[in-house]
């Protein structure tokens, strides 16, 4: 029997955010098995929790979507951390070291909430017209319709694309089918004063995103709460910002993501110590033992 956690990310109310499956103690388990676990959860992602190789890493987690593995995910980073402390993992410094495809990476506790240093893009700059073309066609907006678009690749393979406001991004009704394999995400700007739902003084998001994947042949889906999406559209927003440009932003923000699947997470984004921070609430919804 292995302990298990079920983690509602980016929510500080349960059942609003992005549910993560964590197994802690994964020890001995082999790949096949925690991949068939993952497909058994059916939720977005499922993690193991292992002993770390790196001797500067407090614990080692491996990442699972139904069907693949993924060298980095936000959410179940947010969620593991929070497991894993849950469960009595101390950290050796100051930062919480998580270890995973992508390398180390680095989490945060900052007035009760965890938050991950965003992790170096594997891929950025200017998409090709042939792939936003494709990435129109999955959302079903002309290309007038796109203000700016950006790889936003860090480790899931997010082409970001930016619309006029956050009810454009609210507005989109995409074809799942349209092309066989796609990771798109979509961000929109809230005018000020205006939010997605009543939220407490001084915590209105700035943006509302919305995360489109499908692997080939898998599922299409959207996801809830997207933490390598707001990491990655972070780092690209927040250099437009520091260019000037128009479409940039500066830190903090909040972001707002769920909203169209009936969820209300809240991403909080700071720029500190040379890096971008991607944070958020997290609490455990379900806690009990697994075999696998």
């Amino acid at each position: 029997m292995r302990e298990f956690k079920q983690v509602d990310v980016f929510t500080a109310e349960p059942f609003l955010g992005n549910p993560v499956a964590v197994v802690l103690d994964a020890d001995g388990l082999d790949t096949e098995s925690m991949q068939r676990f993952a497909n058994w959860t059916n939720l977005s992602e499922t993690t193991f929790v292992l002993p770390p190789v790196s001797p500067e890493a407090d614990y080692r987690v491996r990442i699972f979507t139904p069907t693949s593995e993924l060298p980095f995910a936000g959410h179940p980073t947010i969620g593991t951390c929070h497991a894993w402390l849950e469960a009595g993992g101390e950290p050796m410094g100051e930062h919480i070291v998580q270890e995973c495809g992508v390398g180390l990476v680095a989490l945060r506790r900052t007035d009760g909430r965890l938050g991950f240093a965003a992790p170096p893009l594997i891929r950025g700059g200017e998409v090709a017209d042939a792939e936003l073309d494709l990435a129109c066609q999955v959302l079903q907006v002309g290309r007038d319709k796109v203000i700016a678009a950006q790889w936003a690749d860090n480790g899931p393979g997010w082409l970001a694309v930016m619309v006029e406001s956050a009810a454009d991004v609210l507005a989109l009704e995409p074809d799942f089918a349209a092309v066989e394999s796609y990771d798109v995400g979509v961000v929109g700007r809230y005018p000020l004063g205006v939010v997605s739902r009543p939220v407490p003084e001084g915590e209105q998001p700035s943006i509302e995103l919305r995360a489109f994947f499908r692997g080939g042949g898998g599922q299409p889906a959207e996801d809830p709460v997207t933490g390598s999406l707001n990491a990655s559209v972070a780092q690209w927003l927040l250099a437009e910002g520091h260019k000037g440009s128009a479409i940039g932003l500066t830190a903090p923000y909040v972001a707002a993501q769920g909203t169209a699947l009936g969820r209300a997470g809240r991403v909080y984004v700071e720029e500190a110590d040379g890096e971008i921070w991607v944070g958020g609430d997290a609490v455990t919804a379900v806690t009990g033992q697994v075999t696998i």
